[in-house]
């Protein structure tokens, strides 16, 4: 077997998510994007559950139709995307490589029970690869 077939989801998520509720402000919302350098996260209800995902996209959408109207942005709520695919926490990292590779996706919540339980992003993916085949050396010197 594939060692990457033996990998779960569960083994190179992120587990402490960040995730938004549909009455945060959707400012505050960005704000943390932003400062934490991520480009979307999901969006949860008060039970855990996952109802949907707000990206930098969606916000520019809603900043172009508040700068439009002269308005605020409102809240999470009005602008995420509730058509939200998502992924098992124990999914193979094998069949999650394939649907980022067929998908337009950088990262998918992890449920469990419909809860979400992490995130798993692209690079996430990538760094499993390395360790599941070893840090084989590039082939590349070192000009010292």
């Amino acid at each position: 077997m594939n060692p990457v077939e033996e990998v779960r989801v569960r083994d190179v998520m992120t587990t402490k998510p960040v995730v938004f509720t549909c009455e945060m402000d959707l400012l505050d919302a960005i704000r943390i994007l932003v400062e934490r350098r991520i480009s979307g996260a999901p969006v949860i209800d008060a039970r855990g559950n996952l109802v949907g995902v707000l990206t930098e996209r969606d916000f520019l959408k809603a900043a172009l139709v508040a700068g439009y109207h002269g308005e605020r942005g409102g809240c999470v709520g009005d602008h995420m995307n509730a058509e939200v695919e998502a992924v098992n926490a124990d999914d193979s990292l094998f069949d999650v490589a394939t649907r980022f590779v067929e998908t337009k996706y950088r990262r998918y919540p992890v449920i469990e029970d419909n809860r979400v339980v992490g995130v798993i992003a692209r690079s996430d993916v990538l760094r499993a690869v390395m360790d599941a085949f070893g840090r084989r050396r590039s082939g590349v010197r070192s000009s010292t």
